[in-house]
């Protein structure tokens, strides 16, 4: 190979890294000032418009095999949900906003939510988003997911999320075979999809949950309902916009 071929491919990769690195410094710029409005209590929805959510946008992954999502894979909005299953925000939302974000836009059709497991409060916390990954292989991820944080402890790390209690939310959350779910909680490829998870959140900038982008927009915390309401509502509204 030439010397100038090869200047020339390592000038393509090169160029590669820094779009991708721009990308994610604007991702990152993003959440940035998000979690600045949170501190002022500006509302994150009324935020100027900033160029990183288009980037964020494809975050979305819109498979319609993903045993971790629920919502048609074609929904006109997507939300992406960066959360932790020993986090207290986290359980909130899970608890009292996401069931009426189902019944008012998942069950319409109008948006799809994809789960992204953001373990960063130790190794309960892992386990936990390997048992609920382990579920999903079995169509049970939203049975447990519900499980685990109706039983969410306190306190971070004190033996709330034990293999033992792993196991015996599967059976709760009616995971058929549990030898199979052993099997998977335990797999490599548990470890990898979580990981991979956190390593997403942590390029574009979550370094809290729960976080949430909803077409790219993001929003930090478990918002009031009608702050939800209100993005879904708007990203709605634009993506009609944009294919009529």
């Amino acid at each position: 190979m030439s010397r100038k071929l090869k200047n020339s491919k390592a000038r393509k990769s090169l160029a590669g890294l820094a779009a991708v690195a721009a990308v994610c410094l604007l991702a990152i710029a993003a959440f940035q000032m998000l979690g600045d409005d949170k501190k002022s209590d500006k509302p994150a929805a009324a935020a100027e418009v900033n160029p990183a959510y288009a980037q964020l946008a494809k975050m979305a992954r819109r498979d319609a095999h993903d045993p971790l999502a629920m919502g048609r894979a074609d929904a006109p909005v997507v939300m992406v949900e960066y959360s932790d299953f020993q986090c207290p925000y986290c359980k909130v939302f899970a608890t009292k906003i996401e069931p009426q974000l189902i019944a008012d836009y998942v069950d319409k059709g109008v948006l799809r939510i994809e789960w992204r497991s953001m373990a960063i409060f130790g190794a309960e916390s892992e386990d936990a988003s390997r048992a609920a990954w382990a579920a999903g292989q079995q169509g049970k991820f939203w049975e447990y997911h519900r499980a685990l944080f109706d039983h969410a402890p306190a306190k971070k790390n004190t033996g709330a999320f034990t293999r033992d209690k792993l196991t015996e939310l599967a059976t709760t959350a009616g995971v058929p075979d549990l030898d199979k779910f052993r099997a998977d909680l335990d797999s490599p490829a548990a470890t990898a999809a979580v990981q991979a998870d956190v390593n997403e959140g942590i390029n574009i900038g979550v370094n809290s949950t729960p976080a949430f982008l909803i077409n790219g927009r993001p929003i930090l915390g478990a918002q009031p309902i009608e702050q939800f309401r209100a993005t879904v509502d708007a990203a709605a509204k634009a993506a009609g916009e944009a294919t009529e």
